[in-house]
């Protein structure tokens, strides 16, 4: 039996995932959005880690720092915006949450340490999305997963780690094999199932609007779980539902409210 087929049989993961933290109510990747996603009541939380100069695993969607961070403003319109090329010293002192709403100004970006040990302590449950600056897959994936299993160590629900990248996912899984992985998918390739059980994955993870019924039964015949990104309305939801999904990853945390052993619904109002 496969390492796969035993962490399926015993998925501890519940069905709403919130995305980035807090979805589009907070400053994605932040300690904020998290604390958002908790009080909507979620308990498990999407995230995109990456590498800094020195390799602190940090929280970050982009390869560069212009979208969600103050980076111009501090150090000025020259300065490199690649966020793998700066020391987590440096890229500490950014602000990661005015480009939101004035309500988050001075929001830090966040390790994956400070995003663990808030999990740990309030028994939540985390997707570390394994984001690698172009180039630096083998080395992240490596990294991400070592880090996650000395912060985990010893726990019941270890975080589930996902990428689109294979040679992430490759390095993860010798790094520390025993920590659950989940492919990620923008398209559907003829390989992708024979690329997730090469990687020994627990999951796929894709774009909602690609599961269908067959990929569904191909999936679950594999022993594996199906989760969907970004699911945000209400047809959506019952689509998927329908076709039998283990997972929903959603910016709307204040629309959809995750219930322990029910099925979802839809929050009123």
């Amino acid at each position: 039996m496969t390492n796969a087929t035993v962490v399926s049989e015993k998925w501890p993961y519940p069905t709403w995932i919130a995305h980035r933290g807090a979805g589009t109510l907070a400053p994605e990747n932040t300690m904020a959005a998290f604390r958002l996603g908790a009080h909507y009541g979620y308990r498990m939380f999407e995230c995109d880690v990456k590498l800094s100069a020195d390799h602190t695993p940090f929280l970050l969607h982009d390869s560069t720092l212009s979208r969600t961070t103050n980076h111009t403003t501090l150090w000025g319109e020259t300065s490199q915006t690649t966020a793998g090329v700066h020391a987590w010293d440096a890229l500490a002192t950014l602000d990661a949450g005015s480009w939101h709403s004035a309500a988050f100004a001075g929001e830090p970006l966040a390790t994956l340490k400070a995003v663990a040990l808030w999990c740990l302590r309030h028994q939540l449950m985390l997707n570390i999305e394994i984001k690698p600056t172009p180039g630096t897959g083998k080395e992240t994936g490596q990294i991400v997963a070592n880090e996650a299993a000395t912060l985990w160590q010893g726990q019941a629900v270890q975080p589930l780690l996902t990428s689109f990248d294979i040679d992430a996912l490759r390095s993860a899984k010798k790094a520390q094999p025993h920590l659950p992985r989940g492919l990620l998918l923008d398209s559907m390739p003829t390989d992708w199932l024979d690329t997730a059980l090469d990687l020994d994955c627990v999951a796929v993870v894709c774009k909602h609007e690609l599961w269908n019924q067959d990929h569904m039964t191909a999936l679950k015949r594999a022993g594996l779980k199906a989760l969907a990104y970004t699911v945000n309305t209400q047809q959506q939801v019952q689509r998927l539902l329908d076709l039998g999904i283990d997972g929903m990853i959603t910016d709307r945390v204040d629309r959809f409210t995750p219930e322990a052993g029910a099925t979802p619904h839809p929050h009123q109002g």
